[in-house]
């Protein structure tokens, strides 16, 4: 009787993680890299390929061709419907545009690839060109996508991040090995170090151009870089503690590719993480200004959203299962293992 009752309530405990969250979450977890367990750690101008799934976080922002189609900038996916991405990626925006997610080879869509067009972007309000600053925007996807081995979401930190502290740092996208070349259909990633930016803005490096909510990565002698086609993909640098990546910084620009003394020039993503949250209907300060202006296409407007922003250290989660794919794969085939104990110990009783 005992057996039967454990036996019916493992049952029940199983169904909403395979209703919910098999391939519809993303789960309450952020810089989850699942297919970099097949190929460990990791190792865009002086970079090499990225395995497949490396950055699942990682989107392609693609405009249409006479041919087909052309990746034109990269872009962070923070939420299970919104990327983060550069303002100066947008102009000539048009609803023809559209966002691929879950892929490494820009020629070669597969099972885990999903297309999503975009509903809306939001730029930033005070950006005017790319050397101005606030060079940072947001999309909104038609529909949330699914996560899986290839598709997860970003971390952003927030103001008890110490960014400046971080010196694993990788950059990775789909432009250019070097300037005036064609793009790579599979992502480059390569690492890069944090830069102060008094010496980035010095007289012989970026002549004060650098603003306060800019990040600056390389190195001294150049050789690794971000470049064209890399633009609002994702700077990314590994937490202290953890085994876990934040997204840092928004590739904006920079002076060629891999130049000495002119390393590449980012977004910061924490001095913009209020105005992030405040776009996504998050933002609970008093301090929030009017309603920012809206770049969209003409789509009717969406209702306000549910999601949360998430972060590693457990934030409120709403919307789908809480729980990774790994995570859920292994309670499942837990709960089996128990089911078929219990099923053998019943049977040897009767």
């Amino acid at each position: 009787m005992e057996g039967a009752a454990l036996l019916h309530v493992l049952v029940l405990l199983s169904l909403p993680w395979m209703v919910h969250g098999y391939w519809d979450s993303c789960g309450g977890t952020c810089g989850y890299r699942p297919m970099a367990d097949y190929y460990g750690t990791s190792r865009v101008v002086g970079g090499v390929n990225a395995h497949e799934g490396a950055w699942p976080w990682m989107v392609s922002i693609n405009i249409p061709r006479p041919t087909g189609y052309a990746h034109i900038c990269g872009g962070s996916l923070i939420t299970s419907q919104w990327v983060l991405t550069a303002a100066h990626c947008f102009i000539g925006f048009s609803t023809e545009w559209f966002v691929l997610v879950g892929l490494t080879d820009l020629s070669v869509a597969t099972s885990e690839t999903q297309k999503r067009w975009i509903r809306q972007v939001i730029v930033h309000e005070y950006y005017y060109n790319v050397t101005s600053g606030f060079d940072i925007a947001l999309m909104e996807l038609d529909q949330p996508v699914q996560c899986g081995y290839h598709v997860q979401l970003a971390c952003v930190p927030d103001a008890t991040v110490r960014v400046s502290q971080l010196s694993e740092c990788i950059v990775s996208g789909w432009g250019a090995r070097e300037a005036r070349s064609e793009c790579p259909t599979a992502p480059l990633e390569a690492r890069v170090r944090l830069m102060d930016i008094s010496l980035c803005n010095s007289s012989q490096w970026y002549q004060g151009a650098l603003q306060r909510h800019n990040l600056c990565a390389g190195y001294p002698q150049g050789g690794i870089d971000t470049c064209q086609g890399d633009s609002g993909g994702p700077l990314m640098c590994r937490d202290k503690r953890s085994n876990f990546f934040w997204v840092v910084g928004v590739t904006s620009w920079g002076h060629g590719c891999a130049r000495a003394k002119k390393p590449g020039i980012y977004t910061s993503t924490q001095h913009f993480h209020d105005w992030i949250l405040y776009q996504l209907g998050m933002y609970r300060s008093g301090g929030a200004s009017a309603a920012l202006p809206r770049w969209s296409p003409q789509h009717a407007s969406p209702p306000p959203t549910q999601e949360t922003m998430l972060t590693p250290t457990g934030s409120s989660i709403s919307g789908f299962c809480s729980f990774p794919l790994r995570v859920l794969v292994e309670f499942t085939s837990r709960v089996q293992e128990l089911l078929q104990d219990l099923l053998g110990k019943m049977s040897s009783r009767v």
